[in-house]
C-alpha cells in the first residue's frame, strides 16, 4: 500500500467528499472541442464573431478574485487561460471550483473565446466539470517576478535520476521535455521517408533469436518453454536483412530495437533504437553518399536547418562531410602508423613506446588495440560530420577486402560531435571467405570472450545460394536524437530509460 503524505491526505479528503456529493471525479468521457492552440486561432481570425469552444487541460495556476477567479490550464498545444465569473457560473459553484479544484487536476470548460482587458486571449467559462483528480501534487514550474521586473521561471523537477525513472511527471512539469520527443518522433518519420522515397522496402525480423550475431556484443540471453532451447534478444538486425538479398528483395531496411547486455554510459543503453539498411549492388562510397544526404535531409526536418547546435559547437549536415582514412587518422592522432605493425605484440609495443600514458589491455588482440587507438586518441578529434573509412579486416568480419589489400576492409564509420553516429560496409559476399573469418574470429578471441562473433551456419547456407554485392548500413537513431535535440545524455532522449533497480 502507498504512503500519502500531508498534502495527498488532503486531497484524498477532497476525492471522497467528492464522491459523497455525487460527484464523478473521473468521468469516462470528456467533450472537448479545441485544443488551446485551435481555440485562441479560431477566436484571432476574427475578433467580431462568436467563437464557442470546449477545452480540457490540466490546471497550472489558479487566482481567485472575489467573484472571479483565473485558472490556467495547459494541454498537448500549450497554456490557456479560463475566465470564471459568478454571474455565469453561479456563487456556489464558484466557490466548489475555488474550494475543490487543485493545481494539476484535469478540467474541462465550456464557454466563448474573449480578451480580457489585461490584452490575454481567454475562454469565458459558461460550465465546467473534472476530469481527473491529481491525488499527488505535480512538482510544477513557477514563474516569479523580481523587483527589477524580470521573470524567473524556477522548475523543481530538474534532479537527472529522478526525471528519468518518473517521465511521467518530467513532461507532464517540463515543456521543453515534451519537445524533444515531438523531435524525435519527426526524426523517425524523416528517416523512413527518406528510405521509402528511395525505393527501399521497410521489413521486420526476429527480435528473439536462435543465434545473436551481425556485430561484437553480449546478448541477452531467455529460454523459449515450448521449444525448450536458449534465444538471443538480437544484438543487430544485419545478418536476417542480408538473407532478404539472397531472397531478391534489393532494398531493404528495418528501424527497430536492438538489445545489448553491456555497459550504461552518456551514448550506451541496453535496449537502442537501431536503423540498418541493405543496397544490393551498391558499396560503401554510394553508401557514404546516401547517409549523408539521409542525415542532412533528417536535420533539416527536425531543426528546420542543416546547421544544428550542439553544445559550444555549430555541426553542418550539409553534404558533403569530411572523408579521413582511419590509418591516417590514428597516425596524425596517436603518431602510430597500424600498417607498420601486423600482430597485436608489435601494436601493443609501439603503443606503449609512443604513448606511455596509455593503458591498453596487455592481452588483446590486434582489432582491439586498433580500436582503443582509434577511441582513445582519434575518436574526440572528430566533431564535424566525419566518414572515418578503410579499416582493419580484423575488426570487421562482415566487410569485403580492397581489391589488393588483403588486411584492408571496405568500411566507413560515421562521426560527429566525438562520438560514433554510424557504420557501413561494402558487405562481404563470398561465402567461403565469411566462414574463414568466422574462423579465425574464434581462435583470436578467449573461450569465455563475450564478444565472441558465433558461426551462423544458416546464414552462410544463404550465402552458398547467392548474394549479390552489396552496400550495408547501420545508425544508432538515439544518438543522432541527442545531437539533434542538443542532448549530452543518451537518457534525455529515452522515454524510459534502464535504470538501476530503485531500493
Amino acid at each position: 500500500m502507498a504512503e500519502y503524505n500531508s498534502l495527498e491526505k488532503i486531497r484524498l479528503q477532497k476525492l471522497e467528499e467528492l464522491r459523497a456529493e455525487g460527484v464523478e471525479a473521473y468521468p469516462t468521457r470528456a467533450a472537448r472541442t479545441h485544443t488551446s492552440a485551435q481555440a485562441i486561432a479560431a477566436f484571432e481570425s476574427d475578433e467580431t464573431k462568436e467563437v464557442k469552444a470546449t477545452l480540457a487541460g490540466r490546471i497550472r495556476s489558479m487566482r481567485p478574485k472575489g467573484k472571479l477567479s483565473f485558472v490556467h490550464i495547459e494541454d498537448g498545444d500549450g497554456k490557456i487561460q479560463l475566465f470564471f465569473r459568478v454571474n455565469e457560473v453561479g456563487e456556489g459553484r464558484l466557490a466548489f471550483l475555488n474550494k475543490m479544484f487543485d493545481l494539476g487536476d484535469f478540467i474541462e470548460a465550456a464557454g466563448v473565446m474573449m480578451r480580457t482587458k489585461a490584452g490575454e486571449v481567454s475562454l469565458h467559462v459558461h460550465d465546467f466539470k473534472l476530469l481527473a483528480k491529481s491525488i499527488t501534487p505535480l512538482p510544477a514550474d513557477k514563474d516569479v517576478t523580481k523587483e527589477d521586473g524580470t521573470v524567473v521561471r524556477y522548475a523543481t523537477l530538474d534532479d537527472p535520476e529522478i526525471r528519468a525513472r518518473q517521465r511521467y511527471a518530467d513532461l507532464a512539469a517540463n515543456p521543453e521535455v515534451r519537445e524533444t520527443f515531438r523531435k524525435r518522433a519527426k526524426l523517425v518519420k524523416a528517416l523512413r521517408t527518406f528510405l521509402d522515397d528511395h525505393d527501399f522496402l521497410e521489413v521486420e525480423t526476429p527480435i528473439l533469436q536462435p543465434l545473436y550475431g551481425g556485430a561484437a556484443a553480449r546478448p541477452f540471453v531467455t529460454h523459449h518453454n515450448e521449444l525448450d532451447q536458449d534465444m538471443y534478444l538480437r544484438i543487430s538486425f544485419e545478418l536476417y536483412l542480408k538473407r532478404l538479398l539472397v531472397g531478391n528483395l534489393e532494398k531493404v531496411y528495418e528501424l527497430g530495437r536492438d538489445f545489448r547486455n553491456e555497459g550504461v554510459s552518456f551514448k550506451h543503453n541496453p535496449e537502442f533504437t537501431q536503423l540498418e539498411f541493405y543496397w544490393a549492388y551498391a558499396d560503401y562510397l554510394q553508401v557514404m553518399e546516401l547517409t549523408e544526404q539521409m542525415v542532412s535531409y533528417a536535420a533539416e526536418q527536425v531543426t528546420g536547418s542543416t546547421k544544428v547546435k550542439y553544445g559550444e559547437h555549430e555541426l553542418e549536415f550539409k553534404p558533403p562531410w569530411k572523408r579521413l582514412e582511419m590509418r591516417q587518422g590514428i597516425l596524425e592522432t596517436s603518431g602510430i602508423d597500424i600498417a607498420q605493425h601486423k600482430t597485436a605484440e608489435a601494436l601493443l609495443r609501439a603503443i606503449k613506446e609512443n604513448q606511455p600514458g596509455a593503458a591498453p589491455d596487455p592481452k588483446a588482440t590486434r582489432g582491439k588495440l586498433i580500436d582503443f587507438l582509434l577511441s582513445e586518441f582519434l575518436e574526440p578529434t572528430l566533431i564535424q560530420p566525419t566518414f572515418l573509412y578503410n579499416y582493419p579486416r580484423d575488426i570487421s568480419p562482415l566487410a569485403k577486402s580492397i581489391p589488393g589489400d588483403p588486411l584492408t576492409v571496405e568500411r566507413f564509420e560515421g562521426y560527429v560531435a566525438g562520438f560514433e553516429l554510424c557504420n557501413a560496409f561494402t558487405e562481404l559476399n563470398d561465402p567461403l571467405d565469411q566462414e574463414q573469418r568466422f574462423l579465425e574470429m574464434g581462435r583470436d578471441y578467449a573461450a569465455d570472450d563475450e564478444e565472441k562473433h558465433p558461426m551462423d551456419e544458416d546464414y552462410l547456407r544463404a550465402m552458398r545460394y547467392g548474394m549479390p554485392p552489396n552496400g550495408g548500413f547501420g545508425m544508432g537513431v538515439d544518438r543522432l536524437a541527442m545531437v539533434l535535440t542538443n542532448k549530452h545524455s543518451i537518457r534525455e532522449v529515452l522515454l524510459f530509460p534502464a535504470l538501476r533497480k530503485e531500493e
